[in-house]
């Protein structure tokens, strides 16, 4: 493994640099919305046309959460569901998947929050969400585990929590407490539309956090969201109107072709690893998850190009396993089955 001279404020963050405090730079804590997915028996069929629903559960911040885990890595998740059976088997499906799930929260006067979601026939996923307001919105700053926040070496989240009070205001202070303590912030803005009360509250809520995170993926209809239109290909939209100066990588997503990366010193695009898709849910969560999981055991590769390759390569396998199986969290892959899947690869 190539070592690389550390600089800045980035030695004191690696995995390795405090000696006996292995588990506190390692640990990554997500946080916001943990919620159910209802997914057609069948599929390529709009919602009003699906025959029957079957239960999976769902949330980027929590796909993550699981996928770091099942990767070998050390997570916890932060957030409230609500005080009701579906609640009680999200926090559950956590504890199954030994992610730390002492910083949920349970509220007695909201539901946990469903979504259903199809793959029409064209591709396109159809989401109906049922959040009104449901209990991942309700999450008070009282109720933060600060200690949790305090532990981490990385601090992930997405901008779902952001959308209405008090949870916007949580989100906030979570994301100051990590700041301080010395945490790397990543963030997966992973729009979402229909729960905005417009486009332009959408961009404004997305952005309004925007130039504090030391890590940002994006997909490309995001990029095209922000920009007002610009092209997701073209580097220099990226770099003009997305890079900002406190960020240390920046990574666009381009589904089954791959992905590009964006660093100080350099960028490049490492190419995606092709299979039979079966279901795209979660894919991108896997993606997060894989190359976080990288970040959580040295953020030093962030300064070493070739390094950082393969992680993305590894994120890209981790992502593309994830659409070969129905559902975000029972396709996430170990690492075994990613280490697997790169030498059939190779072979």
């Amino acid at each position: 493994m190539a070592k690389n001279p550390t600089s800045g404020g980035s030695e004191d963050l690696s995995s390795d640099a405090q000696g006996g405090s292995q588990d506190k730079k390692s640990l990554v804590v997500c946080f916001g919305e943990m919620l159910i997915d209802f997914v057609p028996t069948v599929g390529g069929v709009s919602l009003a046309e699906a025959p029957a629903f079957k239960k999976a559960p769902g949330g980027a911040p929590a796909n993550v959460a699981v996928g770091i885990s099942r990767l070998g890595g050390s997570s916890a998740f932060i957030g409230k569901v609500g005080a009701d059976d579906f609640g009680y088997m999200l926090a559950d499906i956590l504890k199954q998947n030994n992610v730390d799930n002492s910083g949920m929260r349970f509220e007695p006067t909201a539901r946990t929050a469903l979504a259903f979601v199809t793959l029409r026939a064209d591709g396109e996923r159809e989401f109906l969400f049922f959040r009104h307001p449901s209990a991942d919105m309700l999450l008070l700053e009282s109720e933060l585990d600060i200690n949790l926040i305090k532990k981490a070496g990385i601090f992930h989240y997405g901008s779902i929590s952001l959308i209405g009070e008090p949870c916007r205001s949580t989100h906030l202070a979570a994301m100051g407490i990590a700041k301080k303590s010395g945490c790397f912030l990543s963030y997966d803005p992973n729009l979402r539309l229909p729960l905005w009360p417009s486009e332009e509250a959408a961009r404004k809520g997305i952005m309004s956090i925007w130039d504090q995170a030391d890590f940002i993926k994006i997909s490309e209809d995001e990029i095209r969201f922000l920009t007002g239109g610009d092209d997701p290909d073209d580097d220099n939209v990226v770099l003009n109107k997305l890079f900002h100066p406190n960020l240390k990588l920046l990574v666009v997503t381009e589904g089954s072709e791959g992905c590009r990366y964006f660093t100080k010193e350099f960028k490049g695009r490492v190419a995606g690893v092709k299979v039979k898709p079966v279901d795209t849910t979660g894919a991108g969560d896997a993606f997060v998850s894989g190359i976080v999981n990288s970040l959580a055991s040295d953020l030093n590769i962030i300064q070493d190009e070739k390094r950082l390759r393969e992680a993305l390569h590894f994120a890209n396998a981790t992502g593309a396993l994830t659409v070969t199986e129905r559902g975000a969290i029972p396709a996430l892959p170990t690492k075994e089955a990613v280490l697997q899947f790169l030498q059939k690869l190779n072979a």
